[in-house]
Order: C-alpha cells, then sequence, then structure tokens
C-alpha cells in the first residue's frame, strides 16, 4: 500500500516488437509516456526495439519475424504439423526466452509487468509459454494483459496444432494477472470463452497537446513522394495486410476521377506479401497510382543510411488531402484517433467496434458499409473541394475526441489498474 507520496513503480513492458509504427509499438509509447508523467520508470522487453538502449533488453527470438519463430509459426498454423521436433524447438525457445525475462526482471528490478499482445496473439508462442511460467513463479509480479488482439479474432490462428498452447497461454489464468482490452466486445468475448473478466482501455491520443502545425520537413512529403502538384494525396495510414481491405481505397481512388495518389505509410505484417503483390495488381488493373511508402515513414522523424528524409506519421497525416481506412475489423483503430488528432476528413468502413465503441459519441465522417457506392465517393470528391466543411467536421471531431479518447482518460485508466494492486 501507499501512503500520502506516490509509489514510483518499476514497470516493464513486454512485446515481441517494441518498434516503428505498428499500433501495438505506438500504444506502448503512449502508456509509457502516461506513466512517466505519473512518476514511474519503464523499461522494455522485445525482439526488436527502438526504445532506449539502457532501458531495454533486445532478445532476437523473442521477435516473431526471426526466422527460427516463423518456421514453428508455419508449422502450428499453415502446415499444422505437429511433430516432436516442433514440439522440442518451441520448449527449447521457451527456455531460453525465460532465462532471458528472468533477468530482465531482476536486472531492472520489474513490480509491474505489462504483457503487449505477447499472451492474446500466438505469433510467437514460445515467448507466450516463457511469460506464462515466468508469471507463475513469480507470484509478487503484477502482471497486466494488455490485449490488442485475440487468436480467435484471426482466420490464420483458428485451425492450428496448437490447441493447448493457445489454452495455456494466451491468455493465462492467474490470479496476479489484470486483462485488459481495447473494446469492449473484445472484453465479453474473453469472459464468454475463457470466463476471464476483463478491463476495458480504449486506446488514445493526447488530445490535450495539439500537434504543431505543418514545417518546412512536412512540406517536402510530397516531393519525395513524387506528388504531382495538381494530385490529391489520399492516405492509407494502415499495415497491408487483408482486414484492412486496401482494394477499397484503390476503388475510391479510381472513382473519384480526379488525379490523385493513393500512399500507403506502413509495411505489411505478420501475413505475408500476397496482398501486397494483389493490391499493386488492383491498382495497375485500375489504372491507380499507388506508393507503397513504409520506407519513407517512422513513428520519429530521421535520416536513412542512403540520406533520404525520413518522415513521422504526423507528416503524412498533415501532407494529406483525405485518409481512407476501409477496415473490416480493427481492435479499437489507431489510424481513426491519427486521424482526428491531426484534423483530417476521414471515408472509412463502418467496423464493427467503431459502431459499438466509437460512432455513438457522435463522430463526423464518411462511413460506409460493405462497399463504396455512389453516396460514398461523391462525399469524399465533395470533401476535397469544400475546405470549410472539412474545417467544420475535423473540429468537431477533435473536441469528441478529447473528451473520450485523451492522456486524461488514459491516466485515469491506469491510475485505477495501478490501485487494484498497489492503492496508488
Amino acid at each position: 500500500m501507499c501512503d500520502d507520496t506516490p509509489q514510483r513503480l518499476r514497470i516493464g513492458f513486454v512485446s515481441t516488437r517494441i518498434a516503428g509504427t505498428d499500433g501495438v509499438s505506438l500504444e506502448i509509447g503512449k502508456w509509457a509516456e502516461v506513466l512517466s508523467a505519473m512518476g514511474h520508470e519503464c523499461f522494455y522487453f522485445s525482439g526488436e526495439s527502438d526504445r532506449p538502449a539502457e532501458r531495454s533488453v533486445v532478445v532476437p527470438e523473442a521477435f516473431f519475424r526471426h526466422p527460427a519463430v516463423s518456421e514453428l509459426t508455419e508449422a502450428l498454423f499453415d502446415t499444422y504439423n505437429r511433430s516432436p521436433r516442433v514440439t522440442t524447438a518451441i520448449h527449447r525457445l521457451r527456455r531460453h526466452l525465460k532465462t532471458h525475462l528472468r533477468r530482465f526482471i531482476q536486472d531492472f528490478r520489474i513490480q509491474v509487468l505489462i504483457a503487449e499482445n505477447a499472451l492474446s496473439l500466438p505469433v510467437n508462442i514460445p515467448l507466450g509459454l516463457a511469460l506464462t511460467e515466468v508469471i507463475a513463479e513469480t507470484p509478487n509480479l503484477y502482471v497486466i494483459g494488455h490485449h490488442h488482439d485475440f487468436w480467435w479474432e484471426r482466420t490464420r490462428y483458428v485451425r492450428s496444432a496448437a490447441n493447448d498452447f493457445l489454452r495455456a497461454a494466451f491468455p493465462p489464468a492467474f490470479h496476479q494477472i489484470v486483462h485488459v482490452t481495447i473494446n469492449s466486445h473484445a472484453a465479453r468475448e474473453l469472459a464468454w470463452r475463457t470466463g476471464l473478466s476483463a478491463v476495458v482501455v480504449p486506446n488514445v491520443m493526447d488530445f490535450e497537446d495539439p500537434p504543431p502545425p505543418p514545417d518546412e520537413v512536412t512540406a517536402q512529403v510530397r516531393t519525395v513522394l513524387n506528388i504531382p502538384s495538381d494530385a490529391h494525396f489520399i492516405l492509407q495510414p494502415t499495415r497491408i495486410v487483408p482486414r484492412k481491405r486496401i482494394e477499397h481505397a484503390i476503388e475510391l481512388v479510381r472513382r473519384l476521377g480526379e488525379p490523385a495518389v493513393l500512399v500507403i505509410t506502413h509495411a505489411g505484417g505478420d501475413e505475408g506479401t500476397a496482398y501486397q503483390r494483389y493490391l499493386a495488381e488492383t491498382a495497375q488493373l485500375l489504372g491507380v497510382d499507388i506508393r507503397f511508402a513504409a520506407r519513407h515513414f517512422n513513428h520519429r522523424r530521421g535520416t536513412a543510411p542512403d540520406g533520404a528524409p525520413i518522415f513521422s506519421l504526423r507528416d503524412a497525416y498533415q501532407a494529406a488531402d483525405l485518409v481512407t481506412y476501409p477496415s473490416a475489423v480493427e481492435g479499437f483503430g489507431n489510424a481513426f484517433l491519427e486521424t482526428i488528432y491531426y484534423r483530417r476528413p476521414l471515408v472509412m468502413s463502418a467496423y464493427g467496434i467503431f459502431r459499438i465503441d466509437i460512432q455513438p459519441k457522435g463522430f463526423d465522417v464518411i462511413a460506409f458499409e460493405e462497399f463504396v457506392d455512389d453516396v460514398t465517393v461523391a462525399a469524399a470528391r465533395s470533401l476535397l473541394h469544400n475546405p470549410a466543411r472539412v474545417q467544420e467536421m475535423t473540429e468537431r471531431n477533435y473536441a469528441i475526441a478529447r473528451r473520450h479518447f485523451g492522456f486524461r482518460t488514459l491516466k485515469h485508466n491506469l491510475a485505477y489498474l495501478l490501485q487494484h494492486r498497489f492503492g496508488c
């Protein structure tokens, strides 16, 4: 328990990757920023990291794309081949990762462990098993399972040769774990499938601190991406995975009937490269100018080895004329919040969580259901030529988001989670 002085806690984040612009890495950054502002210290364990080296432990086998991990994932979820060799290899990696996790906890004197998707999405089964064993053997360790995606939400993971591992560790059930989901539907599904309760903590942006205006670096984006001066900059700020339904963005750009370039800022994910090839072919068939621009963007500005500028996501949003977000499924919707934060008009699909947890707040966006229809195209075209309407809708959206999805909300939720154990 705490006295009148808040307790300074040492908090460790664990994830397969804490780097770049994927949603989990971005949310880790927001949680760490708020926790640090509350007086706590944050440390990081992952297979790939861009966080301060003095506060990080990087174990290559924790990364989901490590060759040994990828081979096991393919055997379990693609070929369904659970041979004794696969089982032996899984446990060899589990022991290796467990040793490093223990060292991380001991060396940094971790009091709170936050597992970021590592106990819900089985992209690295040895890491989930190692975490589960460490938690079981460390009863005084307080654990927050921050679950962005569950395996039952992904078609790839529903049929597998890993059911015993999924039941054991994705997620595990221990008294010292508080489970956190990013939407109410996931919390209900977790309870129905496992009997575990969860606290809902939505994704956030720092709406209390608006972004700075575009500057000379932002002004370079169109030039570096070779976007003609008379073309609209249409932004698709997501990873290249099938559930993002980027083909709908390509169709929208084609049907606008005006010069436009579609820019995709992120790379693919853990689901292969076939979808990107499909998008490239679709864009070529429809005559849509598309840029796969992941190498030009990161979560912060920098310089590539060849001297080319690396822009932040802020630059992408602030340079764009319109944002597309046609996802079929989202855990919450980082790109939605980012679009609102950077005050950009949005054309999006009304995915389930948006309808349940976000749309009732009163946001003003162009939302379609299953496909892009004539009304959607006309509305998008109108926004590109009506800056007064864009300003009206984006200012309204910003005010709503500040009320419901700002850092103040996150601070309140994190204080509640820590009070659950530490009373502070």
